[in-house]
């Protein structure tokens, strides 16, 4: 089914809240004095595809992130202002300042989980699926993962128990080929993530991760293959990583980080926010005036969202003892 006018305008608000949120968190992380302590991996380049995979699930299906999560989140329909102030540290953030970056939450719009563990997130994902299956719902549950996540042990049998009980997951391995500084043919024989589905008797597709619409209509299929009882499906997803591994103020500002220039430049130049509003623009759904309008009032949710975490108040040592 093709996507409405109106999911097309919401997938361009949804990219461009993430990528303006990551400008925003960017900006502020090396000020002095610190506001932000926590180590913070951006997903600046990575926008499609939370938002083309979300923009198919209802508010009462599930989704778990990456340490990369920040998009996840707020596809799902994270609070802005919960995720300022859980990157400041403080009791309103999304995890009650205790998370950090990398372990956010937002229970009530089905995010459940992010970890910092690399597939950390993918066999409790399988695990809440076997959980819906055996309840007789029709939830569907999306993990993100990046690249490096196929060279666990732990996603293999994630993978291999999923088909054969046949749950409603959908994986989606954002490849932006890189671990850290490590390339991908750095770390595995094939370049064939998509290919490993086989092994365990489900699709494996492999999408341009900068192309929205692509990411969505894949996406919309593994879904509603999953909430239908026909299984798990595997999306991997071709993307760039645009900042480094980690915001890092002390040590390594470099953001090429030893990747190559020539790589870096040609994928911004495959920016999927501007390659959609070219869509948008060449297709009636949008003018370029209409553009800097979305972001004006973006950036006032994010004003509106530091401000909240810079007057929130820090967690004490009772909030350890809250369950």
């Amino acid at each position: 089914m093709k996507p409405t006018k109106k999911i097309l305008i919401k997938l361009y608000e949804t990219m461009l809240k993430i990528r303006r949120s990551q400008d925003k968190i960017a900006e502020i992380y090396p000020q002095v004095p610190r506001n932000i302590q926590c180590p913070v991996h951006l997903c600046t380049g990575h926008e499609a595809i939370p938002a083309g995979v979300c923009a198919n699930l209802l508010s009462e299906d599930y989704v778990f992130g990456p340490l990369r999560c920040h998009g996840h989140y707020l596809a799902k329909g994270g609070d802005l202002k919960a995720l300022f102030a859980e990157l400041y540290g403080k009791k309103t953030g999304c995890s009650r300042g205790m998370g950090g970056s990398m372990h956010l939450t937002g229970v009530n719009k089905g995010f459940l989980a992010s970890s910092g563990i690399v597939a950390g997130c993918v066999p409790i994902s399988v695990g809440v699926a076997l959980a819906v299956k055996m309840r007789g719902e029709k939830k569907v549950v999306a993990v993100f993962f990046g690249d490096s996540a196929p060279e666990e042990g732990v996603w293999h049998e994630s993978m291999n128990f999923a088909s054969l009980k046949k749950l409603p997951v959908v994986f989606v391995c954002e490849n932006n080929f890189y671990a850290v500084k490590s390339q991908l043919w750095a770390r595995q024989a094939k370049d064939n993530i998509y290919q490993r589905a086989e092994n365990y008797g489900m699709p494996g597709i492999r999408i341009d991760g900068n192309d929205v619409l692509e990411v969505f209509k894949v996406a919309q299929e593994a879904v509603q293959r999953a909430r239908t009882g026909k299984g798990p499906t595997l999306i991997e997803a071709r993307t760039y990583r645009w900042r480094q591994h980690c915001e890092n103020t002390f040590f390594d500002k470099d953001i090429l980080e030893g990747r190559p220039k020539d790589e870096y430049e040609k994928w911004m130049k495959r920016c999927p926010v501007k390659l959609y509003e070219k869509y948008l623009v060449a297709n009636g759904i949008l003018r370029k005036s209409d553009f800097a309008k979305i972001a004006l009032k973006i950036d006032e949710e994010i004003s509106d969202a530091v401000n909240f975490a810079q007057i929130s108040p820090f967690p004490d040592t009772n909030d350890l003892k809250d369950k």
